[in-house]
């Protein structure tokens, strides 16, 4: 399920994101199969481990949100840099 997104109707995020090729949107909206797949079945250990960390014997909660804090700052650190990475690319190339 796809729809036609004229280019002047692109927000500012649109543009940015797709560096102003409008056209075909996938999905409209809904969650490709790729995220389901990321989301819901790969990071599945990376879930048990953190619930592990909370719900498990003996309890450490102050270790247990530091790990959470160190998951987040590098996630946080590794999509934004491949952001920026993808912009660059993108205005160079494009």
């Amino acid at each position: 399920m796809s729809a036609t997104i004229d280019p002047i109707l692109l927000t500012t995020a649109e543009i940015v994101l797709t560096h102003g090729y409008g056209g075909e949107v996938p999905t409209a909206g809904y969650p490709d199969t790729g995220t389901w797949l990321i989301f819901g079945i790969i990071l599945m250990p990376v879930y048990v481990m953190v619930a592990a960390w909370f719900l498990g014997a003996p309890r450490d909660t102050k270790s247990a949100l530091m790990g959470v804090g160190y998951l987040v700052s590098i996630t946080t650190g590794l999509w934004l840099s491949m952001f920026i990475g993808m912009e660059i690319v993108g205005l160079v190339f494009y």
